[in-house]
């Protein structure tokens, strides 16, 4: 790939931070946006702007139309069986509270178990420690061992007749574990359990098929993808939403309101309440273009050799220690440098023109399993280069000298 080609399609790359240029490894948290993403925004604001589904004046009815070639898109992106399975989200976390909601209204009754894992985003938690709270659902956590991997023998032993629901990440945002969800969707399937994926992480960097995985759930925030804030996608087997009641009301998503009862509408509108992002879900579009244009397998070897370039270098540090060794690993490296606090790393680099995150990422079980309060984490995405890398390093290394560290 001509990566310095890819770069030159982000503008914000010809920004100075400090006075130096920037280099975003903070792709974990957010993607930038390419030209041809921020212009069909502002394109559609300009000249193609309306509401959908409500009206057949013209713009309104090609709005609909745009809207629903992204929803097309979508469903060839992810392999999904139909674009009937595609509901748009205001991100992930909406789209796992939407199921945690739903599935939780119909299925779970006190006692009934949630199986998750110590990898887990607070997005896959917290909607699941609701229904614990208002239903006496029990959560159980499956370990991890040292490096970061899932201990499947645990796994299988933590699912009993009182397991409903099985949610998992598919790539956790502070080890960079790629977890093995297709053998773990088999354990479940033999046992009639649904799996939803947390597919945040895994979206923008693995090439995902849900027909082949057979996941019955799977959650992906735009903003990740190199697309716009404020949209989001979940991915749910037909079967599923069609058993689920609504989870928000409003127009939109109904067929006929009287005052003594409602029918609703048919998939996918009986999941998309109000007006929606519209512009935002057509720019998403473009997100999907430019990854596609780049190609997956081209992204995934590209990110794949920076990551273990990135590794041997922050390993010939002193005072280095990288988070987690799995098995099999994305472009997430996760590193303590001993003596100094994660926000004063962060703080030091972003002097040098270097954006990384630090903190406990949203996965503060996960840091209490690892014994850490905080983490600085440097992910990556298809414009980074290992001169990029050079540049982290080279500030990692100032950043000790400024504390003094032999």
């Amino acid at each position: 790939m001509n990566i310095e080609n890819i770069k030159s399609q982000f503008p914000i790359f010809s920004k100075k931070i400090n006075g130096k240029p920037l280099v975003y490894l903070d792709n974990s948290n957010s993607s930038q946006k390419p030209h041809s993403v921020i212009n069909r925004l502002n394109d559609f604001y300009k000249n193609e702007f309306s509401n959908i589904g409500r009206s057949i004046h013209s713009l309104s009815v090609n709005a609909t139309n745009k809207f629903d070639e992204t929803r097309m898109s979508v469903k060839n992106f992810i392999n999904a069986n139909s674009k009937d399975e595609i509901i748009f989200t205001k991100n992930a976390t909406e789209s796992i509270n939407l199921v945690a909601s739903t599935f939780g209204q119909k299925y779970i009754k006190k006692g009934d178990e949630i199986l998750i894992t110590d990898l887990e985003h607070h997005s896959n938690y917290v909607p699941w420690h609701y229904l614990r709270e208002n239903k006496g659902a029990v959560i159980k956590f499956a370990p991890i061992n040292d490096e970061g991997d899932i201990i499947i023998s645990e796994f299988e032993k933590l699912i009993t007749t009182k397991t409903k629901i099985i949610a998992i990440t598919h790539l956790s945002n502070v080890t960079g574990t790629i977890v093995p969800i297709k053998e773990i969707i088999d354990i479940a399937h033999k046992k009639n359990i649904p799996v939803l994926v947390d597919g945040c992480q895994s979206a923008p960097h693995i090439k995902i098929d849900v027909k082949d995985l057979d996941c019955d759930f799977y959650a992906i925030s735009c903003h990740k993808v190199y697309g716009p804030t404020g949209v989001g996608i979940l991915y749910a087997k037909q079967k599923w939403l069609e058993e689920l009641p609504p989870y928000i009301g409003g127009g939109g998503m109904i067929s006929e309101v009287k005052k003594n009862e409602i029918s609703y509408a048919p998939l996918p509108e009986k999941y998309e309440a109000g007006t929606m992002p519209t512009a935002e879900v057509v720019a998403f579009n473009e997100s999907i273009k430019f990854m596609q244009s780049v190609g997956i397998e081209n992204l995934v070897n590209h990110e794949k050799e920076l990551t273990y370039y990135a590794l041997e270098k922050l390993k010939k540090i002193n005072s280095v220690n990288i988070i987690g060794s799995p098995k099999n690993k994305a472009s997430v490296i996760s590193f303590t440098i001993k003596g100094v606090h994660p926000h004063d790393i962060a703080t030091i680099l972003d002097e040098d023109g270097v954006a990384i995150r630090a903190g406990h990422h949203c996965c503060q079980i996960l840091h209490q399993r690892l014994n850490l309060p905080a983490t600085a984490r440097a992910s990556f995405g298809v414009y980074n280069t290992k001169e990029d890398i050079d540049i982290l390093c080279k500030a990692v290394e100032n950043c000790r000298k400024i504390f003094d560290l032999k």
